[in-house]
């Protein structure tokens, strides 16, 4: 049989035939590859809530609900078991009360400890998935179960996969249907494909072609007899291409020869329009070209213009910039200004706006010693660190500072080497290079200079610049004036106080002086541990005010000489509280106020007024509880004489980490061995 339509017809079906197979065989093998997935996912999700409701119920204290869950969760047609084991394989738990104490199988215990927590299996001879998952000990755990516990136990879950197999069987059964009943209508469908849309033109072809022979296509040959079909057809078509061919050759000859007439009779008419138009176009452009050299010329002329008002746009831009870089500067050091009142820190951080707001290499700032008439460094950004800031630099000829002390006004030198005036290289060890510098005025009076030098670009200071410091030097004097001034008013409120402490110590031979002796312990103390500078002026404060509240306490008792009551204790330990009540008011002394408070505090928390131990003690009282019972032990009192200091530091060695903090009870005792206590 050598029909072509019958061997497309058995390849398409061959082809069909294998394609339904491999796509029946994926489809099958994805089916069991999904529902083992189901399996697992099923099986871990309620494992996990399972998991979850024990370690809930345990947590509650509810042990007992764990049984009723697992028995209620073995109840379920599709879990064969449900228990716990522990890490050697024994069941702690069981659905079946009957194998608790017995021991898992081997597999299982294997699974666990390899980190295999779900997996297929075949137990007693059916089919399961069983899934692991362990109860960790937790915080909440401990009340129960030892910390060192890790583990508390395995829930173990089998799941049937009785259902799950039938469903995979009956997918097969289905898949196999479907895929036998895809092809068969493939093939019936392909079937008529060929005889309706094939064999069918084919034969129409061969019957159109049968009367076309009636022509003259007898001299065309194709000889091909790959099938009946295309026998028949080849045969036809080469009766039809021969006769086309003589018709075609005849019919390209005759139409040539009239195309070539026509051709010759169009183009003389073309060539004579193109011609009009031409020398049309040619009077359009030479028209067009004399008002474009007109427009260029208006364009040239505006350009000119825009290239002029441009130039004064940028002008303006630039000093709209520098003005607006000027008030902010301004705005930012009037914030910088106001929010300190020190004036080491408000110095130093106008020195680092100087930098900053003018982009300056170095800054710094000059405060005048009215008694000797020499300059201090007040704060200095950009200096090396080789200088020493604190000695004072003599007010002489050549020095910026002294031209602008001396004529009260601000200095702008663009190029220090066309000023002969001035000397290039500073006494703070830098070779000037451009320069602005500005006084510091106080009613009337220069206080001192801040000056910028050598900007960072290279480019001289401008007017612009010294405007911009000399406005700067302004806000400054106002600020150090409100510095010195809140300065000044510390000094007089502690003085004040100090003066109230002094009086009461005045009155007593027995405690005169005490005040300052325990301040020069606390001081070099916390130096000795290396405290820094800030802790160590609240430590001074204290220690100057630590016996304050004593004012509110009966004279009569604080000198009484006969063996003191509990009551009469009881009345002087009210003195912490007191003192923090009167210091109260005066509120840059609130930072202190605790370390007062806790002065008599012990690190075993036998102390008062609130019985503090260790490190809820500030490390300021700690160290002022230590100097204070040192110059008490060391000093005379109405009831005894003074101890002496071999003694006083062998008191401080025995009671260290009962009353006292053992590393500051070390630390003085290491201060007396050393350096030797102040006198």
């Amino acid at each position: 049989m050598n029909s072509l339509k019958i061997k497309f017809l058995g390849l398409t079906a061959f082809i069909l035939l294998v394609a339904i197979g491999m796509t029946t065989w994926y489809n099958l093998k994805t089916q069991e590859a999904m529902l083992a997935k189901v399996a697992d996912e099923h099986s871990r999700l309620l494992v996990e809530t399972i998991r979850n409701s024990i370690i809930t119920d345990m947590a509650s204290g509810k042990n007992d609900r764990v049984g009723q869950i697992l028995a209620k969760i073995h109840n379920e047609p599709a879990i064969d078991s449900v228990r716990i084991f522990d890490e050697s394989g024994r069941v702690l738990m069981s659905a079946q009360q009957e194998e608790i104490g017995d021991l898992v199988t081997t597999s299982e215990l294997l699974a666990y400890r390899t980190g295999r927590f779900s997996y297929r299996e075949t137990y007693e001879g059916l089919d399961q998935f069983s899934s692991l998952v362990p109860i960790y000990n937790a915080p909440n755990c401990y009340a129960c179960h030892e910390e060192s516990e890790r583990v508390l136990g395995i829930l173990n879950l089998r799941l049937s996969l009785d259902t799950l197999s039938t469903m995979r069987t009956n997918g097969r059964t289905a898949t196999m249907v479907s895929s036998g009943i895809m092809l068969g209508i493939l093939v019936l469908a392909l079937t008529a494909f060929l005889l309706i849309y094939v064999d069918r033109p084919i034969r129409k072809l061969v019957e159109a072609m049968e009367r076309v022979e009636t022509g003259d296509f007898a001299h065309a040959h194709a000889s091909v007899s790959s099938s009946d079909e295309m026998t028949l057809l080849s045969s036809k078509f080469n009766f039809m291409v021969q006769r086309l061919r003589e018709l075609v050759d005849t019919t390209v000859r005759n139409e040539r020869a009239l195309a070539v007439s026509q051709e010759k009779l169009a183009h003389n008419e073309e060539v004579q329009a193109m011609n009009i138009a031409l020398e049309e176009r040619l009077k359009e452009i030479e028209y067009l070209n004399i008002n474009l050299e007109e427009r260029i010329e208006e364009i040239e002329e505006a350009n000119y213009k825009i290239a002029d008002l441009a130039g004064e746009l940028e002008e303006k831009n630039t000093g709209l910039e520098t003005a607006v870089d000027s008030l902010q500067a301004l705005y930012k050091t009037g914030l910088v200004i106001n929010s300190t009142i020190e004036l080491p820190k408000l110095l130093d951080i106008l020195s680092k706006d100087g930098v900053t707001f003018l982009k300056a290499k170095i800054a710094y700032i000059l405060m005048l010693n009215p008694e000797t008439g020499g300059l201090i460094i007040g704060g200095a950004d950009g200096i090396s660190s080789d200088i020493d800031l604190a000695e004072e630099i003599p007010a002489r000829e050549g020095g910026v500072s002294h031209w602008v002390i001396r004529n009260k006004q601000p200095l702008l030198i663009e190029n220090i080497e066309a000023s002969r005036e001035f000397n290039k290289m500073s006494r703070l060890g830098f070779i000037r290079e451009s320069i602005v510098c500005a006084p510091l005025i106080e009613d009337d009076q220069v206080i001192g200079t801040i000056t910028v030098a050598n900007p960072v670009n290279g480019t001289p200071f401008t007017n612009s610049d010294l405007d911009l410091l000399a406005t700067i030097a302004t806000q400054a004097s106002v600020a150090i004036r409100n510095a010195r001034l809140y300065e000044e008013q510390q000094k007089t409120y502690l003085t004040t106080v100090q003066a109230l402490v002094s009086a009461i110590e005045a009155s007593d031979a027995y405690t005169r002086g005490h005040s300052d002796r325990v301040t020069r312990y606390s001081v070099a103390l916390a130096r000795k541990m290396g405290f820094d500078p800030e802790t160590v002026t609240r430590l001074e404060q204290a220690a100057i005010l630590h016996d304050i509240g004593k004012i509110g306490i009966d004279i009569n008792l604080l000198h009484k000489k006969e063996k003191l009551t509990q009551a009469d204790f009881d009345v002087l330990k009210l003195h912490p509280s007191i003192g923090v009540r009167i210091l109260e008011p005066i509120t840059f002394l609130n930072p202190i106020r605790n370390i007062i408070e806790q002065h008599h505090e012990r690190f075993d928390g036998k102390g008062y007024p609130n019985g503090l131990n260790g490190p809820d003690i500030l490390p300021e009282a700690r160290i002022l509880a230590v100097c204070d019972t040192y110059d008490a032990m060391t000093s005379d009192r109405p009831y005894r004489n003074a101890l002496p200091v071999e003694i006083a530091i062998q008191e401080i060695r025995d009671h260290s980490g009962s009353q006292f903090d053992p590393q500051m009870a070390a630390a003085f005792v290491a201060l007396h061995q050393e350096d030797g206590i102040p006198e």
